[in-house]
């Protein structure tokens, strides 16, 4: 059932109304107010009416639909790797990339006071399984139970609407305090440098002439498909290192039970526009199966 927990529902609902009247300045997240996602959106553009959505897809849906101008959405973190399905619902969108966003991350571990008016033994911490996964020596030597939720502030919510003093919830601190909840203990997570990478999608894609020739180091991510055959990734990758374009990233993954055929999502330097990246690109074409531009955008954080 995709329904934020009651607590969570009039702050929803407020948010969504100022969207609704200004869906161009919207900006869509995946899950409730004060997830990541939220802090992550009015970080980066602070004149933004953020959006709520139950999850990820909804978000997109909401860029496809037209009640957000752009879609707020994290796909990788230092600590925990891909987020899951991400790689699935960026090419299968139909949005295009145009901006990213880097932000630490910080848990903290919350919940109700029990009747002796202090904190646990607690049963079980709920919260997305992202978080989970980042906190995870921390929820073991503790001998908390990992319980996965839609998002970490709505498993804050959660938490407040069942009232049970032995659940707590891992989510920012700023989640305790939209929902009544104490902060048990700060920084949980297992690495101090935990940082999450976000992505800006929107319907229409950026120019990549605005980035080609700048001062500013642009950034492409796109999707290959390698033909079944020997040597197929060698060949790939060797379209970008004969044309001296640094690729900063390349993760597979599998699409559908054949296992004949490995797709992998990649981001490379520069842009369509620049020579040398036309021309990787072009000889990517004949060595592959399919090849899909996600987008091009400013480079956020120097890579290396």
């Amino acid at each position: 059932m995709r329904k934020f927990p009651a607590p969570a529902l009039a702050m929803v609902d407020s948010m969504r109304a100022a969207a609704a009247a200004d869906p161009m300045r919207a900006i869509a997240f995946g899950g409730a107010p004060g997830s990541n996602s939220h802090q992550a959106t009015m970080q980066f553009a602070p004149e933004a009416l953020p959006l709520p959505c139950y999850g990820f897809e909804d978000a997109l849906d909401a860029v496809r639909s037209g009640a957000a101008g752009a879609a707020m959405i994290p796909i990788e973190n230092s600590q925990h790797g891909r987020v899951a399905d991400i790689h699935f619902l960026l090419p299968e969108s139909g949005l295009s990339i145009v901006a990213e966003h880097f932000m630490r991350i910080t848990h903290a571990l919350m919940a109700l006071p029990n009747e002796r008016g202090d904190f646990g033994p607690f049963q079980a911490a709920y919260s997305h399984p992202q978080a989970l996964g980042q906190s995870r020596e921390y929820l073991l030597a503790r001998n908390i139970v990992p319980m996965s939720h839609a998002d970490t502030a709505g498993a804050a919510a959660f938490v407040a609407e069942k009232g049970d003093p032995n659940l707590a919830a891992l989510a920012p601190p700023m989640a305790a305090e939209l929902y009544g909840l104490k902060i048990v203990e700060d920084a949980v997570e297992d690495a101090h440098d935990n940082t999450t990478r976000f992505v800006l999608l929107a319907k229409e894609p950026r120019d990549p002439a605005e980035l080609t020739g700048g001062q500013e180091t642009a950034m492409t991510t796109f999707v290959f498909e390698v033909k079944n055959v020997p040597a197929a990734l060698y060949k790939a990758l060797g379209c970008f290192a004969t044309n001296g374009v640094n690729m900063t990233k390349l993760e597979s993954y599998q699409k559908g039970a054949s296992f004949a055929a490995t797709r992998f999502y990649a981001d490379a330097e520069g842009a369509p526009g620049d020579p040398r990246v036309d021309a990787a690109l072009e000889e990517l074409e004949f060595q592959c199966n399919s090849v899909r531009l996600l987008g091009s955008y400013a480079q956020a954080r120097k890579r290396g």
